[in-house]
């Protein structure tokens, strides 16, 4: 009976239902407060892969003190023989 494809005349049909069983008023704060949902989802899902994250690393490492491995500025890119390693001021206030 159904073909199972959705063409125009089906979707048409299914916006007039919306708009008369929700009224033309309505939607666009509708619309509005289901985009605010979805960010709060979004910020909340990445915070909790950011903490996830930041235990994991904590707990499998024991705290150590790092030492930046020295840096190398290139002249151009690919230009081995021109490049010369940076030295950088270290910050004494995180001892």
């Amino acid at each position: 009976m159904f073909g199972g494809k959705i063409g125009a005349p089906e979707l048409i049909l299914l916006l007039v239902v919306i708009i008369l069983l929700f009224g033309a008023k309505k939607l666009p704060d509708m619309a509005r407060s289901l985009g605010k949902s979805a960010r709060i989802l979004k910020s909340e899902a990445k915070a909790m892969k950011s903490e996830n994250k930041d235990t994991t690393t904590a707990a499998s490492a024991p705290p150590q003190e790092e030492t930046p491995a020295p840096r190398t500025i290139q002249a151009a890119p690919g230009d081995v023989t021109s490049s010369r390693p940076v030295t950088e001021p270290t910050d004494a206030t995180k001892r």
